[in-house]
């Protein structure tokens, strides 16, 4: 035992040297999520989208006038959803709530274009009771930063695991180390524990760095926010290994990894939500483990969840990187 516990910190400490050594990656990886973030607070300070948006519970109620008005786009919610809308009310990311179910339109107090709507639509003629919530707009940055840290938690592990493992077997590494008493499980561990204290220090650095200048919105554990970015990480790290398991050469890996990353920034809300968009795309980012990761973490930030609130997401990144683990295994091959 204590000889594959010298194998293992010898390959740790020797990947993570490398790393830091390499200073054009390091200080990369600390410091342009951090100018991203900065850039997109300052970019997207104005007003914002000037459409109105209106979330519809139950079956639309095309008798009603209102529903017709060509400004305002209204998004549909089941009825077991009218929680979720008007939590989303409350955060200024819907401007008013219509329950066909109840008829009841919903209001924030403290939203200027909710009151707007409130003037627009008339109770007297539909038929329908007002209420309202009360609720702080959420700034775009409080709301970005997950997505950031997600991101940067993707690109470092799936190119930092799978693309240095490529090269590896492509430059005769993986070859000569297949002769010394380190085995494959050991190898792999030592790579992704690399990686994930990696990970973990750049994620910890971006968000301290710029919460200090910022200072982000965070109602939930900080405790909590960390297991997620570990659990996230492993599953992206898990991920990387299953690309790495058999490719040969480095531009074929680099083709593959640009594959998967950008359509996972595209569907997985990490710059602007997929709320009201086509209910396909919602689905098909359902796929990504960027994905869940983004929805915890911003449900942990944004809304104070606990580790019970994002069980959900919770289960399914770990479910993940288990099949992962199990792809990338049967298919490693050292040569």
């Amino acid at each position: 035992m204590p000889m594959l516990l010298r194998q293992f910190f010898a390959m740790f400490k020797a990947r993570t040297m490398e790393f830091v050594r390499d200073r054009g990656s390091f200080y990369w990886a600390l410091f342009f999520p951090v100018v991203l973030v900065l850039g997109f607070a300052f970019a997207f300070s104005g007003s914002g989208d000037p459409l109105f948006k209106a979330g519809v519970i139950g079956p639309s109620d095309t008798s009603l006038a209102f529903m017709h008005t060509t400004q305002i786009q209204f998004i549909a919610y089941d009825a077991s959803d009218a929680g979720k809308a008007r939590d989303l009310l409350s955060r200024h990311q819907l401007d008013m709530v219509i329950d066909n179910t109840q008829k009841i339109a919903v209001f924030n107090t403290l939203s200027d274009k909710s009151l707007l709507l409130r003037q627009l639509f008339t109770p007297q003629s539909t038929g329908y009771a007002l209420d309202t919530v009360t609720g702080e707009g959420i700034r775009y940055v409080d709301w970005l930063v997950p997505g950031v840290i997600g991101m940067n938690m993707m690109f470092s592990c799936l190119f930092g695991v799978g693309f240095v493992i490529v090269r590896y077997r492509k430059n005769g590494v993986l070859k000569r180390l297949k002769a010394t008493p380190i085995g494959a499980f050991n190898f792999i561990l030592a790579q992704a524990a690399s990686r994930l204290s990696i990970v973990l220090f750049t994620s910890i650095f971006v968000f301290t760095g710029t919460n200090i200048i910022l200072h982000f919105l965070m109602l939930g554990s900080y405790l909590n926010l960390l297991l997620l970015v570990v659990l996230g990480s492993l599953c992206m790290i898990s991920l990387g290994l299953v690309f790495a398991s058999r490719i040969r050469n480095e531009e074929l890996a680099g083709g593959i990894l640009n594959l998967i990353t950008f359509p996972m920034l595209a569907f997985s809300g990490v710059f602007y939500s997929l709320e009201g968009s086509p209910a396909i795309l919602r689905t098909f980012g359902k796929i990504f483990p960027l994905t869940h990761f983004i929805t915890a973490a911003r449900k942990i930030m944004l809304d104070g969840a606990n580790l019970a609130g994002i069980m959900n997401e919770v289960l399914i990144l770990g479910g993940m990187t288990a099949v992962f683990l199990v792809i990338a295994s049967l298919l490693f091959r050292w040569e």
